[in-house]
């Protein structure tokens, strides 16, 4: 047996890393190995650890006017659309997404442009100087965010809420406008079991007299959004009600309502709940203006014809036709059912699915069943991946036989195989899953060898 003459203390990386930096200057920690230390998979919601932080960089946050984007899903189609619009108006313009498909730069951009690496390294030492205690990864990255807007000196700030919305890090934001989505029943584990609960935390994002944009539709929830915006005298704009959507087809659309009429705008991004996220940016700018930012009808049009936003119904590769889609729960894998039913009728479909622990995987396949002949069930590199055969347990009921290919690039090799020319292969059930296999795309053409297996 062994003794201690002194109290054994624990440690967290973080701390671990920090005081390794301290005994060895000579050698210190680098920027990214910090980063890679505050686990990404650990969910921890919460002000004051954030609050702390932010006060001693002097609340970078409150330096320039902001926009909070919340929701289920389509928070982050929306937050492009509207950071884009706010660039061709001429606002220099900070957005702020999560999570990231292949780099963790890509969530945070000016004017569309992501932060270089010498800002990104520069930021995450100027951060790390003012962390005194436990910090998540998502916390931190939204300290990084606030922080390079503020020193950048952005007119503006779109920010995606990362979960929730009352608890998450961006909601020590002093917005100027309020966006909620959607309701659906996501994070459960974290917002509570019913939708009521989910609003509830959801909505926590609408501060005393700042408007909120929802397309929220249920009516227990749109009665619990009105009795909220009204207890705190901010004055709620329902999608449906207060502004509408027309469809023109082939991606053009009318927006009308908050005293405006726009007609044959064009919204690049691909399915019929698009419209509806591009009406509520279309809205949120309408109510940017009535607080005297100038946003011209030719800056709307050009902002929404110029969003990027990938991983989104995106298309890597031609016969056989292989598309990437961010649906990561069962609204979204709705969506994405009746896009593909939609603008794909007659293919036949490969899905690769693969999917995180918290997410409710049965209702998604129930769904994904319904138009898909073949499941290639996956891991996406998360360290709150469902195990692929628990998946496929799951998924049994639903196909007659389903494959299971541990990486993701194998699943991908097993579908092409599988696949003739005019068939479909879609990727879905998680962004990790889907920002795996969009990496590898590029890394193939980047090294010119598409030839032959892409």
């Amino acid at each position: 047996m062994h003794s201690f003459s002194r109290p054994v203390v624990f440690f967290s990386r973080t701390q671990c890393l920090d005081v390794l930096c301290q005994s060895n200057r000579m050698n210190p920690v680098s920027s990214e190995d910090y980063l890679a230390s505050l686990n990404s998979a650990r969910i921890c919601l919460g002000l004051d650890r954030m609050h702390h932080l932010l006060r001693r960089l002097r609340d970078p946050q409150t330096g320039y006017a902001s926009v909070v984007i919340g929701g289920t899903n389509g928070k982050g189609s929306i937050a492009a659309m509207t950071a884009s619009i706010l660039t061709a108006a001429g606002y220099r313009t900070g957005l702020y997404t999560s999570p990231h498909l292949i780099d963790v730069r890509e969530r945070i951009r000016i004017d569309g442009r992501m932060i270089s690496s010498e800002e990104m390294n520069a930021e995450i030492k100027a951060i790390r100087n003012h962390v005194t205690g436990e910090i998540t990864y998502f916390e931190f990255l939204t300290a990084v965010a606030f922080h390079h807007f503020d020193r950048q000196g952005v007119d503006l700030a779109i920010l995606e809420v990362g979960l929730g919305g009352r608890l998450d890090a961006t909601n020590l934001a002093d917005p100027v406008v309020c966006v909620i989505s959607n309701i659906g029943r996501d994070h459960q584990n974290y917002l509570g079991p019913q939708l009521k609960d989910i609003a509830r935390e959801k909505i926590g994002i609408v501060k005393p007299g700042v408007p909120c944009v929802t397309g929220v539709r249920q009516r227990n929830l749109v009665r619990l959004f009105e009795e909220s915006c009204r207890g705190k005298g901010a004055k709620l704009y329902r999608l449906g009600k207060d502004f509408s959507v027309r469809s023109e087809g082939q991606g053009f659309f009318s927006f009308s309502g908050i005293q405006r009429i726009h007609k044959h705008l064009f919204c690049p991004l691909q399915g019929r709940h698009q419209l509806d996220n591009a009406a509520l940016a279309v809205g949120t700018v309408a109510l940017l203006s009535e607080k005297g930012y100038r946003i011209e009808k030719d800056a709307i049009g050009q902002g929404l014809k110029d969003t990027r936003w990938e991983g989104r119904l995106e298309i890597l590769q031609e016969r056989p036709l292989v598309l990437i889609d961010a649906a990561h729960n069962p609204p979204g894998v709705a969506a994405l059912c009746n896009t593909l039913k939609a603008q794909f009728a007659g293919k036949r479909l490969l899905v690769i699915f693969g999917v995180l622990e918290d997410k409710d995987c049965r209702s998604m396949l129930k769904k994904l069943c319904t138009i898909a002949q073949r499941l290639i069930i996956t891991r996406p590199d998360s360290g709150r991946a469902l195990p692929p055969e628990v998946v496929a347990k799951v998924a049994a009921p639903y196909w007659r036989d389903v494959v299971v290919a541990e990486k993701p690039l194998a699943a991908l090799y097993r579908a092409l195989a599988e696949a003739g020319p005019d068939d479909l292969i879609c990727v879905t059930g998680s962004i990790y899953l889907i920002g795996e296999i969009k990496n590898a795309y590029r890394k193939i053409h980047r090294e010119k060898q598409c030839e032959g297996k892409f």
